[in-house]
C-alpha cells in the first residue's frame, strides 16, 4: 500500500500525476467528464478556469480518479502486482475528505472480513520516549491492539488498532486497552479522540461556571486564540490582554514598573504579577500569565531563547513555573518562534487542566 500527498495541482512543480504515469509504465489520458467538473468548479464562482487547471483532468491509463468535492485535483488511484497506489491533494481538508470518502472504503475491502476498531488517547505533560518506557511491553510490534504514538507541538497521541473477527471483538479490545492505558498514564491523558486541550479545558470551565482572562507578552494573544476558538468560549472567556511592552504590562495591567525593573520582564515575578492583575482587573475565577523570549534574538546565557514564565491564578493563589523550549526548535527562525509560541500556550492550558483537576 503506498499512499501519497500533494503534488496533483495545476503548476508545473505538481509533477505527482506525471510520476505516476512514468512508474506504471503508461501515458497521461485526458478524461473529458473530469474537465467538465474542473470547468463547472469555477464558473459556479463566476470565473474562468486558467488554462493550466486543463493537466489536472489528465490520469494515468489504467488508473481510476479520486473524487475531490472540495477543490479542483483530482486524486488517483492504480493496483500494480497487488499494490495499490493512492494519491490524493495536499491541501489538508481535500485530503482528509478525499480518504474518508474514497480510500478508506478500498482499504477496508482489503481486510477479507476482518474488522478494525481505532481508539486515541491524548496526552500532555512529557514526552514519547518517557511514554513508551511507561507502557513498556504494551507498545511491541506485532501485539493486538497495536499501540503507535505520534506527537505534535508536545501533544502525544496514542492510537490504539485492534483488529478481530468481527466489530464487536475489536471495540472490546480496544476499550480494554484505553482503559489500561489511561490507567497508567494517569493524569498525562487529556482526552480522546481528536479532543484539543483548549476543548477540554472549555468544557470543564462551563461544567464548574468558572471564567478566565489570559495576559500574554510573548505569545502575542496565541493563548486567547486557542481558548476562543472553541465554540461557545464567550462563556468562560471573558478578557484577553497582549502587554508587549514593559509599558504595556504597567498601564494596561497594573504591573509595578519598578517590579519588572527589579525582576526584568522575563521573570518568575512578572509572569505572576501579570496573572493576579489580570485576574483582579478582569473579575475572574481564573487568570494566566505569560512571559518570555520567543526568539529567534533577544536571549543570552542567563535567559535563553525558548525560555518562558507561565503563571495561573486562582482563589487558590498563583502557580508559576519556567520552561525552556529551544529543544523544540526546527530549521526555520520563523517557525521555531511559532513553535515556542505554541508550545507556551499549550503548556499554559495544560497547567489550568490540571488546576480544573481533569
Amino acid at each position: 500500500l503506498v499512499l501519497i500527498t500533494g503534488g496533483l495541482g495545476p503548476t508545473d512543480d505538481d509533477l505527482t500525476r506525471q510520476g505516476f504515469a512514468k512508474f506504471f509504465g503508461t501515458e497521461l489520458l485526458l478524461q473529458n467528464e473530469l474537465l467538465r467538473k474542473i470547468e463547472d468548479f469555477f464558473a459556479k464562482r463566476n470565473l474562468q478556469m486558467p488554462a493550466k487547471n486543463k493537466i489536472q483532468a489528465y490520469i494515468p491509463a489504467g488508473a481510476k480518479a479520486l473524487v475531490n468535492n472540495l477543490g479542483t485535483a483530482p486524486g488517483i488511484m492504480a493496483e500494480i502486482s497487488g499494490r495499490l497506489f493512492a494519491a490524493m491533494p495536499g491541501v489538508p481538508s481535500e485530503m482528509k475528505q478525499m480518504f474518508e470518502e474514497a480510500v478508506l472504503p478500498e482499504l477496508l475491502q482489503l481486510l477479507d472480513g476482518r474488522a478494525v476498531v481505532v481508539k486515541k488517547l491524548r496526552c500532555f505533560g512529557t514526552g514519547e520516549s518517557n511514554i513508551a518506557e511507561m507502557l513498556g511491553s504494551l507498545m511491541n510490534r506485532g501485539r493486538n491492539p497495536l499501540i503507535n504514538c505520534t506527537a505534535s507541538y508536545s501533544v502525544i497521541t496514542l492510537h490504539i488498532i485492534a483488529t478481530a473477527e468481527d466489530r464487536d471483538k475489536a471495540q472490546r479490545m480496544a476499550e480494554r486497552d484505553e482503559k489500561i492505558l489511561t490507567e497508567l498514564l494517569g493524569e498525562l491523558v487529556y482526552g480522546t479522540g481528536r479532543q484539543t486541550l483548549a476543548e477540554v479545558v472549555g468544557e470543564k470551565l462551563a461544567q464548574q461556571n468558572k471564567t478566565i482572562a489570559v495576559a500574554e507578552s510573548c505569545t502575542g494573544g496565541t493563548l486567547a486564540k486557542l481558548l476562543t476558538d472553541i465554540p461557545g468560549a464567550s462563556g468562560y472567556f471573558t478578557h484577553g490582554w497582549i502587554t508587549y511592552s514593559n509599558a504595556a504590562k504597567t498601564s494596561e495591567l497594573g504591573v509595578p514598573a519598578d517590579l519588572i525593573e527589579n525582576y526584568g520582564a522575563v521573570s518568575e515575578q512578572t509572569a505572576a504579577a501579570m496573572a493576579r492583575c489580570a485576574r483582579k482587573k478582569a473579575g475572574t475565577a481564573f487568570a494566566i500569565g505569560i512571559t518570555g523570549i520567543a526568539g529567534p534574538s533577544g536571549g543570552s546565557e542567563q535567559k535563553p531563547v525558548g525560555l518562558v514564565y507561565i503563571s495561573v491564578d486562582s482563589a487558590n493563589g498563583c502557580e508559576t513555573r519556567h520552561f525552556i523550549f529551544s529543544h523544540v526548535r526546527i530549521q526555520a527562525k520563523r517557525r521555531d518562534r511559532d513553535s515556542i509560541r505554541l508550545h507556551a500556550a499549550q503548556t499554559a492550558l495544560n497547567m489550568l487542566r490540571l488546576k480544573l483537576q481533569i
